[in-house]
C-alpha cells in the first residue's frame, strides 16, 4: 500500500508526483519536468479545493514553493499559486501567495494588476484597495506597457464613483510615454471639460490664466463681460496647457517606440535571448541613461533585469550605473543579491564583484562569505580561490594567504590542474608582494615533480624567469635558469608536441631579443629538436613512440583533463573582464 493512500489519493498520483519529484531532483534545469511535477501536484486527489486531504495540500504547496524558489520571474505560476490558495484556503493565504510573488518581481504589471484585482473583489475598505494600488503605481506605473494596471486602477474609481480620483489618475498619466498614451488623453480632455475649473488646474495657474483673459479683454476695450465667457477662455487656455503636455508625452514615446517595437520577449523564459534582443536592451538603456530621468532608468533596468535575468553583462552595468548615482551603496547592494540568485554560479564574476563591493564598504566578513560560498558549488575554481587569497593578503598577511593556497591544495575536492595553477600562483605571490624571487623560485622547483604536466604551471615558470630584472652578469644567470625550466619542460612534462612547441616559440623569441652572443646556437638547436622532421628531432620521434604505445600526452588522452587546462586557461586570459561578452544560461545553479 502508498504511504500516502491513507490520506486519500490514489496510489498513481503519488507514484507519478515522486518520479517528477525525482527527475527534477536530478536535473534541476529540466524545465519540463519542473512543469510536469507541479501539474501532478495539482492534480491529486482528483483536483485540489478545500476537502482535500492534508497531505495533497501540503505536497502542492511543497511543489510550488520549490518551483517558484527556481524560478522566481515567472509571474504568471504566482497568479495560478495563489488562484488554488484562494479557491482551497480563502484569501488571506491567496494574498500571501500575492505578497510573495511581488515581492520576487516587483516590476511585473500583470502581476500587480492580478493582485489589484483580487483585492478589489476581496476588500471593502477602499483605503487599503488604494494604498495597493498605489504601491503599484511606483513600481510599475512608469513602464510604457503599464496600461493594463491603469486600466484596473481606473476601473476600481470608478466602481466607487469617485470622479476627483478618476480626473487625477488622468492627470498623472497623461505626463508618462505610455504605449496607449493618447487615449488617456482624450479621456482627460473629455473628464476636464466636466470638473469645475478649480479641481482641473492648481489655484496659482488658474489665477495666472484669469489674469490674461482680463487683460486681454481690456486690451480689446471689451467691457463686462458674461462669466460663462469668461470661463470659456479660461478653459481654452487649460486645454492648450495640457496639449502641450500631451505633444510633449507623444514626443517621449516616439523617441522611445524605435526600441519598444523591438522588445519581442518583454517577460522572463528559461530559454536564450537572440543577439539582436541584447543589442536592442543595450542600446534602449544607452538612450535612457543619456535622458537623465533616475526613475525611468530605473524602470527600465528592472525591466530588462528580468527579460535579461542569466546574463551577467547587464547586472554589471546596472550595478556600476547605479553606483555612479549618489548615496545609492543599498541599491547596489541589492542589485549583487539579485544577480547572484539568477545569474549561473559557474560564471562566478558577478558574485566576485559583489565580495570587492562588500570589501570596500568594510564589511570584510561577508566578502569572505560570498567566496566561500561560491566555492561550495565550484571547488575548484581558480579566480575565487585567488581571489580569496589576497583579499586575506590585503585584511592580514601573507602567511594568512598562503595558508588559503595550502588548504585548497590539501582539500579532496580540487582537482590536479587547480592545484598545479595555485601553485603557480603562490609561487607569484612570493615574487610579487612580498618581493621574494628565491622563495617563489623555490615553490616551482619543488612542485614541478607533482605538477609536471600542468601548461599553467609551465607557463608561469617560464613567464617568471622571463620577467627577472637583470643587468650585466646577473643575465647569464638568467639565461641559464630559463634554459633549464624550458629544459626540463621539453623533457620531463608529458605534455604533447603540440604544445611544447607553444612555449617553445617563446624560449626562442626570447633568444632573439635578449640572448647572447652565443644565443643562435640555442635558437637553432631547439628549432632542429622542436620543429624539425622526425628523422632529426628527438621531440617527434618522443612524441611518435608515445602514440605507438598507446601514450599520447595529456592533452589527448583525457578529455577530462584537456577541459580542466583550458578552464584554467580561460581564466588567465579573460582574468582581467570577467564579464566581458554576455553569456547565455549555461546552467542555472
Amino acid at each position: 500500500m502508498s504511504e500516502f493512500a491513507g490520506y486519500g489519493g490514489s496510489d498513481e498520483e503519488y507514484a507519478a508526483v515522486r518520479k517528477y519529484q525525482a527527475e527534477v531532483e536530478a536535473d534541476p534545469d529540466s524545465f519540463e519536468s519542473w512543469e510536469n511535477y507541479i501539474k501532478s501536484a495539482e492534480t491529486l486527489d482528483g483536483g485540489l479545493n478545500r476537502n482535500s486531504s492534508p497531505q495533497a495540500l501540503s505536497t502542492f504547496r511543497d511543489a510550488y514553493d520549490r518551483f517558484l524558489h527556481k524560478f522566481p520571474l515567472l509571474f504568471g505560476y504566482w497568479k495560478k499559486y495563489a488562484d488554488m490558495e484562494f479557491n482551497i484556503a480563502g484569501p488571506e493565504s491567496a494574498e500571501m501567495v500575492y505578497e510573495r510573488g511581488c515581492a520576487n518581481i516587483a516590476n511585473s504589471v500583470d502581476l500587480w494588476t492580478d493582485y489589484c484585482s483580487f483585492k478589489m473583489e476581496t476588500t471593502h475598505d477602499p483605503q487599503i484597495v488604494r494604498e495597493l494600488f498605489e504601491r503599484g503605481a511606483s513600481l510599475v506605473g512608469l513602464d510604457f506597457l503599464a496600461h493594463p494596471f491603469w486600466d484596473k486602477y481606473i476601473e476600481y474609481e470608478e466602481r466607487q464613483e469617485a470622479q476627483d480620483r478618476i480626473y487625477a489618475i488622468h492627470a498623472r498619466v497623461i505626463r508618462i510615454p505610455l504605449h496607449q498614451y493618447a487615449r488617456y488623453y482624450e479621456r482627460f480632455r473629455s473628464l476636464s471639460h466636466t470638473q469645475p475649473l478649480s479641481e482641473v488646474v492648481p489655484a496659482d495657474t488658474l489665477s495666472r490664466f484669469q489674469a490674461e483673459v482680463d487683460a486681454e479683454a481690456a486690451a480689446y476695450g471689451s467691457g463686462a463681460r458674461p462669466e460663462l465667457e469668461v470661463e470659456r477662455d479660461v478653459r481654452a487656455k487649460i486645454d492648450a496647457m495640457y496639449y502641450e503636455v500631451f505633444t510633449s508625452t507623444q514626443q517621449e514615446v516616439s523617441k522611445r517606440w524605435t526600441y519598444e517595437s523591438e522588445i519581442k520577449r518583454p517577460y522572463f523564459h528559461v530559454t536564450e535571448l537572440e543577439h539582436s534582443q541584447l543589442n536592442n536592451w543595450r542600446k534602449y538603456l544607452d538612450f535612457e541613461e543619456a535622458e537623465g530621468d533616475f526613475q525611468r532608468t530605473v524602470s527600465l533596468y528592472e525591466r530588462c533585469m528580468v527579460t535579461c535575468a542569466f546574463y551577467d553583462e547587464l547586472w554589471f552595468r546596472y550595478a556600476r550605473w547605479m553606483a555612479a548615482q549618489d548615496g545609492k551603496d543599498e541599491e547596489v547592494r541589492n542589485i549583487y543579491i539579485r544577480a547572484s540568485i539568477f545569474v549561473p554560479v559557474s560564471r562566478p564574476g558577478i558574485r566576485m564583484q559583489w565580495a570587492y563591493f562588500e570589501e570596500s564598504s568594510g564589511r570584510i566578513d561577508i566578502a569572505l562569505d560570498i567566496h566561500a560560498a561560491i566555492l561550495m558549488k565550484l571547488p575548484d575554481c581558480v579566480e575565487v580561490i585567488v581571489s580569496w587569497a589576497h583579499l586575506q593578503r590585503r585584511h592580514k598577511d601573507i602567511e594568512a594567504a598562503i595558508q588559503v593556497y595550502r588548504d585548497q591544495i590539501d582539500a579532496p575536492t580540487v582537482d590536479l590542474y587547480t592545484k598545479a595553477a595555485l601553485v603557480a600562483e603562490w609561487a607569484q605571490m612570493l615574487w610579487k608582494a612580498k618581493g621574494s624571487a628565491e622563495e617563489a623560485r623555490a615553490v616551482f622547483l619543488k612542485n614541478s615533480q607533482w605538477y609536471g604536466d600542468s601548461l599553467v604551471f609551465w607557463e608561469k615558470w617560464f613567464t617568471f624567469e622571463l620577467e627577472q630584472s637583470t643587468t650585466g652578469e646577473q643575465e647569464k644567470d638568467t639565461a641559464e635558469r630559463i634554459k633549464k625550466v624550458f629544459d626540463d619542460f621539453r623533457t620531463e612534462s608529458r605534455l604533447s608536441i603540440a604544445v611544447k612547441r607553444e612555449l617553445a616559440r617563446e624560449y626562442m623569441n626570447y633568444l632573439v631579443q635578449r640572448g647572447g652572443k652565443e644565443a643562435m646556437k640555442i635558437f637553432l638547436e631547439v628549432d632542429r629538436e622542436m620543429f624539425g622532421p622526425v628523422s632529426i628531432s628527438t621531440a617527434a620521434k618522443s612524441a611518435t613512440g608515445a602514440k605507438e604505445n598507446g601514450v599520447t600526452g595529456v592533452e589527448l588522452d583525457d578529455a577530462s583533463k584537456r577541459k580542466a587546462e583550458s578552464r584554467l586557461l580561460a581564466f588567465y586570459e579573460v582574468h582581467a573582464e570577467p564579464n566581458a561578452t554576455a553569456q547565455g544560461p549555461a546552467d542555472f545553479n
